[in-house]
């Protein structure tokens, strides 16, 4: 069978970089069993309430649903089990420092497999309340406004 290559989404969680500002991303592997890999594969998972947590030295992806596999047997996984993430020592200790520090949140943006391996791409981010969201919604609003008017200009419209 021949090796897979490039990147194949399974499910992203859209709602993250309203609800969050995001500051930084990183990429990490997952400890997943065979009939969550199937799951996987045939494109189903939710992110929307997941999110990481630091516990002796290691990230645990938590409240992210990867529904059982139809065909499974006894041997089936739980839909919303802790699963560990795989980062190097170092990579973790500094996550651990600016989740302690900051108050800093880690949530999974996107579920992903890369190259037949399954990977996650969590971010640190701080909540955003609901003022900030509509000045961002704003803000967006102005910028597109702004791209339509200077392209309404080069076309000879105004």
């Amino acid at each position: 069978m021949a090796k897979e290559k490039g990147r194949a989404l399974v499910a992203q969680n859209r709602k993250a970089r309203h609800d969050y500002h995001v500051e930084s991303t990183v990429e990490a592997g997952l400890v997943l069993t065979g009939t969550e890999v199937k799951s996987l594969r045939a494109g189903r998972a939710t992110l929307t309430d997941g999110y990481a947590t630091i516990d002796n030295g290691e990230v645990w992806l938590r409240g992210v649903h990867i529904p059982e596999y139809d065909l499974g047997t006894w041997t089936n996984h739980e839909p919303r089990r802790a699963r560990k993430v795989l980062l190097h020592r170092d990579e973790i200790r500094k996550l651990a420092a600016k989740t302690q520090a900051k108050g800093l949140t880690l949530i999974p943006l996107s579920l992903y497999f890369k190259d037949g391996y399954a990977k996650v791409e969590l971010a640190l981010a701080s909540g955003r309340k609901h003022q900030d969201k509509r000045q961002a919604i704003a803000e967006r609003e102005a910028k597109r406004e702004t791209e339509r008017a200077i392209g309404r200009r080069h076309k000879g419209m105004e």
